[in-house]
């Protein structure tokens, strides 16, 4: 059955509310605690099937309770997409190549962001 356009939320939407929910809980939460705390009634499997694909994906942690699981947070997009990247660079053997390609690729305001994390300052940079 499907809801009124009005009532969808954006792609993610609904994961990064269940996120939202166990990185506040900050202690792991059953599925039926999870849906509780969310701000419109669920079903209980369509919460069970956003906690497996946070699982599948890094996101969400999960260990036994009882005959089911507790789920945690472990960490948002960002973090994710950080460990994605991470696993990629791990797997190849010319990283320096690998980088410097991905470097090379990055806008002017991207490569700002990059030198100031690296702890340079992007003013002391030869344009």
């Amino acid at each position: 059955m499907s809801s009124p356009a009005g009532d969808r939320r954006a792609k993610g939407g609904l994961e990064a509310e269940v996120l939202a929910v166990l990185k506040d809980a900050g202690a792991p939460l059953t599925p039926r605690e999870v849906g509780e705390r969310l701000a419109r009634p669920l079903a209980y499997t369509t919460v069970m099937t956003v906690l497996a694909r946070l699982y599948d994906k890094g996101a969400a942690g999960r260990e036994r309770a009882g005959r089911g699981y507790a789920y945690s947070f472990l960490r948002d997009e960002a973090g994710r997409r950080a460990v994605q990247m991470r696993r990629l660079l791990g797997g190849v053997d010319q990283r320096a190549d690998v980088l410097a390609h991905f470097v090379s690729e990055l806008s002017p305001e991207d490569e700002d962001v990059l030198l100031r994390l690296l702890g340079g300052d992007p003013r002391d940079q030869p344009s």
